[in-house]
């Protein structure tokens, strides 16, 4: 985990969507991208976001059990708890 940039790992996976997405502003894209090339770990995470993409297609939520929408769900409330602790 990186704590010496100026975007730090916790805020990654909540900024992923957007900038996946396209939907991020240039100074925030170019904070995220600065970021992933000092964090390997982060950078796994992008690729790991892009494998889920790829296999899913284009599953939309509904197309998701709420169970397994809730245990996506947990799996990163756990994952931030563990990185801002």
């Amino acid at each position: 985990m990186s704590t010496t940039d100026d975007f730090p790992c916790r805020d990654l996976v909540e900024a992923l969507t957007d900038y996946l997405e396209g939907g991020m502003e240039p100074g925030e894209r170019a904070r995220l991208e600065a970021h992933l090339a000092i964090c390997e770990g982060c950078r796994t995470v992008l690729e790991q976001f892009r494998d889920t993409i790829r296999v899913t297609g284009h599953l939309t939520e509904e197309e998701v059990s709420k169970p397994d929408r809730e245990a996506v769900r947990a799996v990163f409330r756990t994952w931030r708890a563990e990185t801002t602790g």
